[in-house]
């Protein structure tokens, strides 16, 4: 959630008249950041990854499972300069805690960042995501559980909350959710009133129900309530026949997520990286799907994104293009003129700015709010996909991949922020159109103490408007500092970033550093071998919708570049599968004379018929998840790239250039380690292994008081807990379901790791 600020936060209705303040100061702050930090170069390439945790009470006597709302005193204890004690739990183990939107979730990181370039610290992830366990189960109840949960299954669901709480808060209006769950600070019952009364009507998430033998076409968990006006929303059309219905902000806010940042060496370097990495956004999801289950109900869909799109949607019926529910104003909260809301009304109203009735009455110059700020068709929420690519064309200056064509999706921008921008010579046109498009949002929380700034050493205006932009991947530029800073002194601080957003989290600290590990080698492959990814944005929004779907990562293809236009040379990753780390370990019969480890070839399907993915072929292709991180007999995959660049970049340069083998034990078990995490990936995206997701589902359908209704008792919520406990403990006295769940091969390596014991293959 980054920085909370102190002050006091305003109401939308007073908030709004200052929302183009914040903008124009917002981008004069953007053009300072990037006038402070354009000479920036060879930056070292950190990184770090956020893992947010849901705190779970779990009544062992009663058989309930419920969400700890009354716990959070902990982030504040384990903060506190006045209590040394607690405060070194954190920092002597490298561990920083923030708040979440829930007063049940707690998120931490490691307090320095990773050193990107170091064999070791990529080991040291996992050992700091099992202190930040440790350390703040050591500060709760022994019945409440720091889990790594993606949804709670039973939110929404009559008494979920531990103590109990009743959904009847004015600040959500929830019929399922009280306000009780919101974090504390200002910010975020303001932020969850102010997207509503933006909006002009709650958030309406609706998720499909998963067919099963006693489905009904209606979710009868919606209340009839006369408490505010709003409770009539769901039988004006806010409900969906067929769908699970949702409410409110903590419905996505509250679920958990995992993050991963990377800082490049310079702008241009984080600008290619950001590309580069879109495409693989929604196979990632896909692979770490984690959430089959909302509001107690099986839903046909794996992933949370589109809960969160919608739960943060502040998008009125007019930028969305839609008639209002009967009664409602189509403009929501925007201050618009009441003569233009009379004249509409006279045509007997209008269906958004596209709208033959609005445009003909007034056409462009009249679609504004009182701040004069364009009133347009937005086509996605603040959280979703990214827009548009950044260009690679000053990284790859002399053949860039890159292409306008690319960026084929409608985007709206804020014309006046782009025109200030693209005079702004440190702008060209794909930055300045990625900033002005986040610039057409307006500011959620403004707090009255932080309206006046110095645009010099201030960024706060400008982060209003990025941190309010929740896409799957971020472009983060460094802050402004005083001027007084010089380069070396800036060198120090925070620079270029980019921040991988899509992941869903994973119940074991093992997998989570697997998949923080896998996706920043990624990066550092993609860094070291260049290869060209770039599709259009598009078919990375249909990559999005496919990940959706039940079993995306073992069922279904995702657009991706045709691996022969890649720009890689094949051959040279020939080898580089998972057995390459067997034959670095252990000598034996596969070396060659040059003591060389034998590199076994795979491109014998190329020329082939049915080999489809040819120089000649397509832009673009259909692959699977299989294929895209394990390779195929025709191209490599992303495993491939990532091992070879371990042994090119990561391992000590002895082993590189005196011999093939590994001679010390040390190194043999981090490579074990690491052949461990990217089996752990393989396996997924192969299906040999199930995601969470699928594990969690067929829990449920398997569960004895299953009633084929997709509805998830507290029984059953129960059971699932206590599985995800044992999961998360890798608890060796439930052996069957440990198998079940990371298959045989990494049962028994995590066994012997967890018993002490480990031994070279």
């Amino acid at each position: 959630m980054g920085l909370l600020s102190l002050g006091t936060p305003l109401d939308w209705n007073t908030s709004r008249k200052h929302n183009e303040h914040i903008r124009a100061n917002g981008i004069v702050q953007l053009q300072n950041i990037f006038l402070q930090h354009k000479s920036r170069r060879n930056d070292h390439f950190y990184w770090g990854d956020e893992v947010e945790y849901m705190l779970v009470d779990v009544n062992e006597k009663e058989k309930k499972a419920r969400l700890a709302i009354d716990k959070d005193y902990i982030l504040d204890d384990l903060n506190d300069p006045e209590k040394p004690e607690l405060l070194a739990l954190s920092v002597d183990n490298n561990i920083s805690f923030h708040p979440e939107y829930g007063r049940f979730m707690i998120e931490a990181t490691p307090l320095r960042p990773y050193d990107g370039n170091l064999l070791d610290d990529y080991l040291y992830v996992e050992e700091n995501m099992v202190k930040r366990r440790e350390v703040s189960q050591s500060q709760l109840p022994e019945n409440v559980v720091p889990l790594t949960l993606t949804s709670f299954p039973r939110m929404g669901c009559g008494v979920f909350t531990s103590p109990s709480a009743r959904p009847i808060g004015p600040a959500s209006q929830s019929l399922f959710l009280p306000d009780e769950i919101i974090n504390k600070h200002m910010r975020f019952p303001t932020l969850t009133a102010n997207i509503r009364k933006r909006r002009g009507h709650k958030v309406a998430i609706n998720l499909p129900f998963y067919p099963d033998e006693n489905t009904k076409l209606i979710d009868d968990s919606i209340p009839k309530r006369d408490l505010f006006p709003s409770d009539q929303e769901p039988f004006l059309g806010a409900a969906k026949p067929g769908h699970v219905y949702m409410d409110l902000m903590g419905f996505g806010m509250g679920s958990s997520c995992l993050q991963v940042t990377m800082q490049a060496a310079d702008i241009e370097q984080a600008r290619y990286l950001y590309d580069a990495l879109a495409p693989l956004t929604p196979v990632m999801l896909a692979v770490s799907a984690a959430a089959p289950i909302f509001k107690g109900f099986l839903v046909n869909q794996d992933v949370r994104w589109n809960v969160i799109s919608g739960a943060v949607d502040d998008r009125t019926f007019v930028e969305r293009d839609l008639e209002p529910y009967q009664g409602f104003d189509l403009f929501g909260g925007l201050d618009v003129a009441d003569l233009v809301k009379a004249h509409i009304a006279s045509l007997g109203g209008g269906r958004g700015v596209n709208g033959d009735k609005l445009a003909n009455a007034y056409g462009d110059t009249l679609m504004h709010t009182l701040d004069s700020k364009p009133i347009q068709k937005i086509p996605k929420s603040r959280y979703a996909s990214i827009d548009s690519y950044l260009s690679d064309e000053k990284y790859h200056s002399s053949s860039p991949y890159f292409q306008k064509s690319y960026n084929d999706l409608f985007s709206p921008i804020n014309k006046k922020a782009y025109d200030q921008l693209i005079a702004n010579k440190n702008f060209d046109e794909p930055l300045a159109t990625h900033f002005a498009h986040l610039f057409i949002r307006d500011p959620l929380v403004i707090f009255s103490e932080l309206l006046e700034q110095d645009n010099q050493i201030d960024n706060d205006h400008f982060e209003n408007i990025q941190l309010t932009n929740w896409q799957t991947l971020r472009f983060k530029p460094p802050a402004l500092y005083p001027s007084s800073y010089g380069d070396e002194e800036l060198a120090q601080k925070p620079g270029w970033r980019v921040e991988f957003r899509p992941m869903e989290i994973q119940l074991n600290d093992f997998e989570n550093a697997a998949y923080s590990v896998f996706l920043i080698l990624c990066g550092k492959a993609i860094l070291k071998y260049n290869p060209d990814f770039y599709i259009p944005i598009l078919k990375i929004d249909e990559n999005m919708d496919t990940a959706h779907k039940v079993d995306a990562a073992r069922s279904e293809k995702f657009w991706f570049k045709n691996p022969y236009k890649w720009k890689l040379d094949f051959k040279q990753f020939e080898g580089y599968d998972l057995s390459w780390f067997d034959r670095f370990i252990n000598d034996g019969n596969d070396l060659i004379s040059s003591n060389g480890v034998y590199l076994n070839g795979y491109c014998k399907a190329k020329g082939k018929v049915g080999c489809v993915h040819e120089e000649n072929g397509p832009n673009e292709v259909r692959l699977t998840a299989d294929e895209l991180i394990n390779g195929s007999e025709c191209f490599p995959g992303l495993i491939r790239m990532i091992i070879k660049y371990i042994e090119e970049e990561l391992l000590p340069s002895t082993f590189v250039n005196s011999y093939k083998h590994c001679k010390d034990k040390e190194t043999a078990r981090q490579m074990i380690a690491l052949q461990s995490y990217l089996a752990l990936i393989s396996k997924r995206a192969a299906g040999k292994i199930p995601t969470i997701a699928r594990f969690l589902r067929d829990f449920v359908l398997h569960h004895p008081s299953y009633k084929k209704d997709l509805k998830v008792s507290d029984a059953i919520n129960y059971d699932l807990v206590e599985a995800s406990i044992a999961i998360t403990n890798f608890d060796l006295s439930k052996p069957d379901l440990l198998k079940q769940y990371f298959g045989d091969e990494l049962f028994n390596y995590l066994k012997a790791r967890a018993s002490g014991i480990w031994t070279p293959k």
